[in-house]
């Protein structure tokens, strides 16, 4: 999608910004002896932090939290960065342009550690005692994944310098640790082909984009990322698509996509006495939270949930359920109920197979569940949703058993005969 030129206007301010990473006109001005000035003054490194209660926008995953670093890249600049492998189910580095959409992607097990250190994605097993640290570079061009770099900046199509690079954690091992125990990566601007290094504080736990310095900027830049992504999630769906029905979204572009994620989604709108039932079966997963390496050997994916959200703008999560949160019965199937909280069937609230989601407010006009599927393996591939999209297939017949089946009940029809009432004989 492209930007318009006010939109466009309001960015560019935004990155021109103190509390931006900028090497500004691409090159230092001169002084008159020929000597380079001192870089202008910098803010602090991963302003914009989103997740489920802080900027809650674009359909996040509610066990994932992100770090957003808008910067501008000239000729001969570059960004280092220095960080720890996170106590985590995942982590990513990715970049985007100015219509949101992906750039790069550069995954934890892809990450090269420093010598002497260990990277425990690569080394499933490593005790976490022994995760070390780790180099990357956000580089203007083509990027070696091989030498720890991910691509920036200007890239082929766009006009401006203007990137965002994002740092994802998902299922942190300590819940109460968003970073999975470890800092934000040091961030190291990188000018004049390597004469200039500018290194950038990391943003405080106070720091609030809003107050800061330049904080109108910093408002008008959180409202552009509502505008682009308002107009990337009304057009994700393809039309004529009946309600409760998981099919492939028309396209992801503008919702800061995940390189490694793909999605289907289900719209869905709210009737007094109506629930949504969803039911499939479950792919394994490394359980992290109990003790598993997050590259465990023979599991089918690194990570799957089911989130629940409002489709309006901001476009905010409501609830999820991931992997390790979802309840299944013996043969490894969900069941999940959607619903408001008058509307919860009181078996399903009872039941240890069914995993109930809030429906979130019954005042917001439309809404979308979401299936994820992050990095399935080879063995698992031909039924997972990236294979549904590279294929250009029907995701209910090529993911057989896993495809998520969705139907509208009634409260009452599931309290008589449960998800099977509500399916009647097409149910699984």
């Amino acid at each position: 999608m492209g930007l318009s030129k006010a939109l466009l206007r309001t960015l560019t301010a935004a990155i021109a910004a103190v509390t931006t990473i900028t090497g500004m006109a691409g090159v230092l001005p001169a002084t008159a002896a020929g000597q380079a000035q001192a870089p202008p003054e910098l803010g602090c490194a991963w302003q914009f932090m989103s997740n489920s209660t802080v900027l809650n926008v674009a359909f996040p995953d509610a066990n994932a939290t992100y770090w957003v670093l808008p910067y501008a890249l000239g000729p001969g600049e570059r960004i280092e960065l220095a960080g720890q492998y996170p106590r985590a189910r995942y982590m990513s580095l990715n970049t985007y342009g100015t219509n949101f959409d992906t750039v790069d992607t550069l995954r934890d097990n892809q990450i090269t550690p420093d010598p002497g250190s260990v990277n425990p994605f690569a080394a499933p097993g490593t005790a976490p005692a022994a995760q070390g640290r780790w180099h990357a570079t956000v580089v203007p061009g083509a990027a070696d994944h091989a030498a720890n770099q991910i691509r920036g900046l200007p890239a082929a199509g766009q006009s401006t310098p203007l990137g965002f690079l994002i740092i994802r954690v998902y299922v942190p091992d300590d819940r109460n640790s968003a970073a999975g125990g470890v800092p934000l990566p040091e961030v190291t601007l990188v000018r004049g082909d390597g004469a200039v290094r500018t290194p950038v504080p990391t943003c405080g736990a106070a720091f609030d984009p809003a107050t800061a310095p330049n904080g109108q900027v910093n408002q008008a830049l959180t409202a552009a990322f509502d505008n682009v992504i308002a107009g990337a999630a009304s057009g994700a769906f393809p039309g004529n698509v009946p309600e409760a029905t998981f099919v492939n979204p028309a396209s992801t572009s503008g919702l800061f996509p995940n390189g490694d994620n793909k999605y289907l989604g289900a719209g869905l709108t709210y009737q007094p006495g109506r629930i949504v039932v969803v039911r499939g079966r479950a792919p394994t997963f490394p359980d992290t939270r109990g003790g598993a390496p997050p590259t465990e050997p023979g599991v089918q994916v690194r990570y799957w949930s089911m989130c629940q959200n409002d489709q309006v703008s901001p476009y905010p999560v409501v609830a999820c359920a991931a992997d390790f949160q979802t309840r299944v019965d013996s043969a490894g199937n969900y069941t999940y109920v959607v619903a408001a909280p008058a509307d919860v069937p009181t078996t399903a609230a009872t039941d240890p197979t069914v995993t109930v989601l809030p429906w979130g407010s019954t005042d917001v006009p439309k809404k979308v569940l979401f299936m994820r599927h992050m990095l399935p393996s080879a063995q698992f591939y031909p039924q997972s949703v990236q294979a549904s999209q590279d294929q250009h297939s029907d995701p209910a017949t090529s993911m057989g058993a896993y495809y998520p089946e969705a139907t509208y009940c009634s409260t009452s029809t599931f309290d008589s005969g449960g998800y099977r009432a509500c399916f009647g004989s097409g149910g699984r």
